[in-house]
């Protein structure tokens, strides 16, 4: 870059070229095109004092300090003079001036010292970044990071130059730090490793980078890493500045420790929103006995007035479960409907529980909401959020965010956006939600408290008894929902006086904990309801809340209760209406949090014999393993991968229609994963990894893949601290083929490794031929297609022998691409024939679809076009049926690569976008080969730089996972390439 500008060319009035400096770099002139001679070391020092003034005027005073500092030559102010005429000669007569016996540089146009230049861009990116659009302020902060063209004021020499060097060194690494931050904010994570990488390198004290590196390396599945960077960071600061990492650095390597779900965020590329929008009114029915809070209502209800002309109105409500945090807002959200014309949103975020809902599929509901269609919503975090406050723009919408886990779970779900307001209810105090406007709810008053009370028992009742109702209250702690279940008991009991009521309150035996303060204090209005329960239901009551996830099905729930469907929701019904329980939705139940734990210790308690409760868990994993069996086996009828599951005797669902069976699996995914983890250390061992092996449609399909890779490592460490290798062997291949959807093929080859090996040892046939298909496909990943051959025949063999017809016609496709690597066309054509020809026997499915998918890339290799688009047609249209979302991505890439071939450069263009919007099997490295494929369809199109910004990412992804294509990309890259 030597000698060529790096600030516009810039022209006068007079057509005439202008001048042009820079200091983000050596100090160098132009004038136009033509670089201009600035002299000694000490000229481009004075040279880079009066440009970096900015116009202002220094002395000669200042300028000799600048140049020499305390020790000038003896001819200091001399010398100054004559750099001073040296550098007018050169420049034009009315930039450098002398004024008051100093000098100026004055005239500059717009954009003529790269600094200025930098500064505007830095400053439209802060404002593009607080508005929201991260992806502007991205792109021009790395524009401002462009004009860095090596070291600042590079050789110059002086004091004032050293400092300011250092100055401008320490904002471009701030202006990086923020950049990268954006970068990771967006799902660039795997982009960005490499860059911080390098930059830890360089500044290995700077801790921030060190964050951003251990974030980015979580985020791209390198969790060891993440946790090494940190380990290298506190031994290198305490070996040179012997203190500890910032406590930012302490928290994110805790977060990473626990595995924090909200710090792994996959990338996908933003979709565009709705074009006609909605207008969601989603908020619950305000109850009509509100009573009390009035300070709290003003004064939250001024906040949301305040809404209009601000960025954004946020109130958070705290409090202790059942203090009414969830009734005040749902309440003052219904008074300040009128100041949110264009809608209300609504979500339980289920922050005290053990599952709190994920930031990712609340956005999704919240875009549905306003009127997204489910092709348009992107994978990540971030892409949802920036969605979701692009859908708000312009509009007046009031988000209103109940039961929140922390500040974490809640700013993805902030509007951002003028006129949009937010209200938040937590039991955790959101001091580090910025902006928010906080409240601390407390107990009621004795006043509110009573007047609550009356309000639901009825005013002549408690006249009648008014000190007994004040005993009531107070036995509830003045807490409002203690308060409502106990009232609303006494009012469904027309024989009951509010004295007896009392009475049973007064009885320690039966408050428990005689309603002490913080979480306990719920637990005794729990008691008051649960002690009123008919036998059946109080059984229900503890059974259901031995279950974990966040909800559950009423299907799911007669399970438990071994109950026949009917009876089970009339328990349930009962149980709703004393508040014990609530109904999520037609068909699905769930406890508030602390009724869950209150729950589980009076099953704890009162359930007899014990056994039953170990015997009530045991019938749930049965119904959702038959059930799960069931759905697998009408993905692919003749499997014989059931037979070989562990044996239920709790029956599940029949199906007789996909659809609906599908529906199912992805509505049951996060209950069925709780139930799997949760029975991680029991006697059901084998058949929770069983079931999450029937269940892999819920990775392979690209839905839920986060929380069944959790579930699927956790299954195999349970298992092999049970020393139990069947089941670990099982748990193993599971999470082999979650790596291996996702491109990580060496981490897939290590456990394939021990999962044969244990397979072997277990003497598990289904599992031998299921890694040896596994172990092929990583042989094809990595090129080795002899041994990939060797394995497949190996599972066909195995499956052969055990009659299962359609997964030995998979393993025969497999084998095609075997052949097709050793260069047996013909073969690999004819034996993936033999696939399709078997596989159709069962019917339109999955694997008839994975059938003609190779055939159709035999054909390709073939050079027989025509014959394999029709293949991956026919595979495509069978996929979309069965929502198999990364295959139907995969199969738009191999159309793309006929399209290419045949030169048909706009259709393969096409093609590649759609299997970069769905993503495809093979993760990152499947992206890399997506984009060159793009980048090579675009440069025959003419679109040469849009083709090596393509080139460039698959470069980025194939580095980071030493790839050999990157050589290839490499070579597009070259000058010599793209001509």
């Amino acid at each position: 870059m030597d000698g060529v500008p790096r600030v516009p060319e810039q022209w006068r009035p007079d057509g005439s070229a202008a001048l042009r400096f820079s200091v983000l770099g050596p100090v160098r002139a132009w004038r136009g095109a033509d670089s201009l001679p600035t002299g000694s070391p000490q000229q481009r020092a004075l040279l880079a004092a009066l440009l970096l003034r900015e116009g202002r005027t220094a002395t000669a005073g200042e300028l000799i300090d600048a140049l020499w500092g305390e020790e000038p030559p003896s001819q200091a102010l001399a010398a100054v003079r004559t750099y001073a005429s040296r550098l007018r000669k050169v420049l034009d007569p009315d930039v450098l001036v002398s004024e008051s016996g100093g000098y100026a540089i004055r005239s500059l146009g717009d954009g003529a010292l790269d600094l200025a230049v930098a500064q505007e861009l830095a400053t439209d990116a802060e404002k593009a970044k607080n508005s929201g659009d991260l992806c502007h302020a991205r792109s021009l902060l790395n524009k401002t990071l462009n004009l860095w063209d090596g070291e600042p004021l590079a050789s110059v020499p002086g004091p004032y130059a050293e400092t300011q060097r250092a100055r401008l060194e320490e904002w471009r690494l701030q202006l990086l730090e923020s950049r990268l931050d954006m970068d990771l904010e967006q799902g660039c994570h795997a982009e960005a490793v490499s860059e911080l990488t390098a930059l830890t390198a360089a500044h290995p004290l700077r801790e921030r980078f060190r964050e951003l590196l251990m974030l980015a390396l979580y985020r791209s599945g390198r969790q060891a890493e993440a946790l090494a960077v940190y380990a290298d960071t506190r031994r290198l600061l305490a070996d040179e500045l012997g203190v500890d990492p910032r406590p930012g650095l302490k928290e994110l390597q805790q977060r990473i420790l626990q595995a924090d779900p909200n710090l792994a965020e996959p990338s996908a590329p933003v979709a565009e929103p709705a074009a006609a929008p909605v207008r969601p009114a989603q908020l619950p029915a305000t109850v009509s006995d509100f009573t009390g809070r009035a300070s709290f209502v003003s004064e939250l209800g001024d906040v949301l007035a305040s809404a209009e002309g601000r960025v954004m109105a946020v109130s958070a409500l705290a409090g202790i479960g059942g203090v009414g945090k969830t009734t005040l807002a749902v309440h003052v959200a219904h008074q300040a409907r009128g100041a949110f014309p264009d809608g209300q949103l609504y979500v339980d975020l289920q922050g005290a529980g053990a599952r709190a809902a994920e930031p990712e599929t609340v956005l999704g509901a919240f875009l549905r909401a306003l009127g997204a269609a489910d092709s348009s919503i992107p994978d990540s975090l971030e892409e949802r959020a920036a969605l979701f406050r692009s859908m708000l723009d312009g509009r007046r919408v009031l988000v209103l965010l109940d039961n929140a886990r922390d500040a974490a779970q809640v700013r993805p779900l902030l509007p951002g956006t003028e006129g949009c307001a937010a209200l938040i209810t937590s039991r955790m105090r959101m001091v580090d939600l910025v902006g928010a406007h906080l409240v601390d709810l407390d107990v009621m008053s004795p006043e509110e408290a009573l007047q609550l009370f009356t309000k639901i028992v009825g005013a002549e009742r408690v006249a009648a008894e008014r000190e007994s109702a004040l005993d009531v209250v107070a036995a509830c702690g003045f807490l409002p929902l203690a308060i409502r279940i106990a009232a609303s008991r006494l009012a469904a009991r027309r024989t009951w006086t509010v004295s007896v009521l009392a009475a049973k309150l007064a009885d320690e035996r039966r408050r428990l904990d005689e309603l002490q303060a913080g979480d306990l204090a719920v637990k005794a209005t729990f008691e008051l309801g649960y002690g009123q329960l008919e036998p059946a239901q109080a059984r229900a009551f503890r059974l259901l809340g031995l279950a974990d996830g966040p909800d559950i099905s009423l299907a799911a729930a007669a399970a438990v209760l071994d109950l026949p469907v009917e009876a089970t929701e009339d328990l349930l019904e009962s149980l709703v209406d004393t508040s014990l329980l609530e109904s999520a939705a037609p068909g699905r139940y769930r406890y508030h949090d602390l009724v869950r734990l209150y729950a589980r210790a009076c099953a704890e308690r009162d359930e007899q014999p014990p056994s039953e409760r170990a015997a009530a868990m045991s019938r749930l994993l049965d119904f959702y393993l038959a059930t799960a069996a069931g759905v697998y086996a009408i993905e692919r009828p003749g499997d014989r991968l059931v037979d070989g599951l562990e044996p239920t005797e709790y029956a599940g669902l029949h199906f007789t229609d996909g659809s609906a069976a599908l529906d199912w699996l992805y509505n049951e995914a996060a209950p069925l994963l709780a139930c799997v983890r949760q029975s991680a250390d029991t006697n059901r061992l084998q058949r929770a990894v069983d079931l999450l092996w029937a269940a892999k449609d819920l990775t392979e399909s690209g839905a839920n893949s986060h929380q069944y890779e959790t579930t699927a490592r956790a299954m195999c460490e349970a298992t092999r601290v049970a020393g139990d290798p069947r089941a670990e062997g099982r748990a193993r291949t599971v999470l082999t083929d979650v790596l291996l959807v996702s491109g990580r093929i060496e981490q897939a080859e290590e456990e394939a490794r021990l999962a044969m090996e244990l397979a072997g040892d277990a003497q598990d046939s289904t599992a031998i031929s299921w890694v040896a298909n596994n172990r092929g496909l990583i042989c094809l990943h990595q090129g080795r297609y002899a041994d990939g051959k060797a394995f497949f025949d190996q599972a066909i063999e195995g499956l052969r022998a055990a009659g299962n017809r359609p997964f030995e016609a998979t393993s025969l496709c497999n084998l095609s691409r075997a052949h097709l690597g050793m260069g047996s066309v013909a073969k690999a054509v004819e034996i993936a024939q033999r696939g399709v020809a078997i596989h159709a026997e069962f019917g339109r499915t999955v694997r008839l679809a994975n059938s003609h998918y190779a055939v159709g890339i035999a054909l390709h290799r073939a050079g027989r076009h025509t014959e394999a688009l029709g293949h991956f047609s026919e595979a495509l249209g069978i996929l979309h049926d069965h929502r198999q979302r990364l295959w139907e991505g995969t199969t738009h890439f191999r159309i793309a690569e006929v399209h290419l071939a045949a030169r048909r450069p706009a259709q393969a263009a096409q093609h590649a976008e759609q299997a970069l919007a769905l993503r495809c099997i093979g993760g990152d490295r499947m992206r890399g080969n997506v984009l060159t494929l793009l980048g090579r369809a675009l440069s025959v199109l003419g679109q040469v730089d849009r083709a090596r910004a393509c080139w460039r990412e698959a470069l980025n992804l194939y580095e980071q996972s030493g790839a050999e294509e990157a050589a290839e990309v490499r070579t597009l890259l070259t000058p010599a390439t793209a001509a």
